[in-house]
């Protein structure tokens, strides 16, 4: 099935949110910002949730259909380390040989560590800890943090010369290589691959890793990615990009889309714990639809879709 970039046009599913907060337990404030994977013939989601002491936990939800989820009764994931003893956060997830690979966010109410789990079933996992001890990704802009800060994991499947490669950060973007995918070495951390985009665009704020990279068919990397603006009165707005880079050379953009393929449009996008953000973290194909499942102003959870073969509208079309 032929992939290109960009990828899409996605539309956002009519009936979303596909997922809200519900009980009076551990998902009972806010479901949102899913990493998605397809098993044994399901769309798996490992989602974020919490109550309204905001200490998160990762679920698991399945779907034949990509829209219509059972969830699992308890987390699958949750706060045991003083890494994250006060949040697991936002996960990524990619599958090589059959081995499940979670990066998540560690939060200790300091500092935001970029953690690695693992699993052969998405029910039990374990814990490999932080993986850039000392990395600060808000760097060369700065937020106000001396680090350790690093988030947003999203590793290729496909290994590149015989070693794995991972985008992260939030802020600015970087990269990093592996041989077994559970020790990482990261690029330096004065030469980011993406750093906010100018003044006035969609991501002069910040930007950072969305889900996991795929492969086109030139045989380069689509990075879909998550942006930010920041507002004076404190508010910010999520959208979402798109990336392509080469493997080979993966410090190098090679294009850019310059306007979001996702951003807030519904009420629940535009209302919630954070509002005005669509999070973009899980993306499949599956059945013939590229499914991109995101997260609406931290409170709810939702898809947009693309089939293979729809086109984005052009001029005399």
């Amino acid at each position: 099935m032929s992939t290109h970039f960009p990828l899409g046009p996605f539309t956002p599913y009519e009936h979303n949110p596909i997922l809200r907060p519900q009980g009076d337990g551990w998902e009972s404030a806010s479901v949102y910002n899913p990493a998605a994977v397809v098993r044994e013939g399901r769309v798996a989601l490992l989602y974020r949730a919490h109550s309204d002491d905001i200490v998160s936990h990762v679920g698991l939800a399945t779907s034949d259909d990509g829209l219509h989820f059972e969830r699992h009764r308890e987390p699958v994931l949750s706060p045991s380390e003083d890494y994250d003893r006060y949040g697991a956060e936002d996960p990524r997830v990619t599958e090589v040989d059959g081995t499940y690979y979670l990066t998540y966010t560690g939060w200790d109410r300091a500092n935001a560590r970029l953690c690695l789990a693992t699993s052969t079933d998405l029910v039990t996992w374990t814990k490999h800890g932080p993986m850039f001890a000392d990395f600060n990704t808000f760097l060369p802009q700065g937020n106000g943090v001396p680090g350790p800060w690093s988030k947003a994991g999203g590793i290729l499947a496909e290994p590149v010369d015989g070693r794995y490669l991972m985008y992260f950060g939030e802020g600015s973007i970087y990269y990093a290589w592996s041989e077994d995918l559970l020790r990482w070495e990261p690029c330096s951390q004065d030469e980011p691959v993406m750093v906010p985009t100018p003044a006035g665009t969609f991501g002069d704020f910040l930007v950072e890793v969305g889900p996991p990279p795929i492969v086109t068919d030139n045989g380069l990397i689509l990075l879909i990615h998550n942006a930010a603006v920041a507002f004076d009165d404190g508010t910010v707005r999520y959208t979402a990009g798109q990336l392509l880079l080469d493997p080979a050379d993966p410090g190098t953009i090679l294009a850019e889309l310059k306007r979001p393929w996702l951003e807030p449009s519904t009420y629940e996008d535009r209302h919630g714990l954070v509002s005005n953000v669509t999070f973009v973290e899980g993306l499949v194909q599956f059945q013939g639809t590229w499914f991109a499942y995101y997260g609406q102003s931290d409170s709810t959870l939702g898809v947009a879709t693309y089939r293979v073969g729809e086109r984005y509208s052009t001029l005399g079309s």
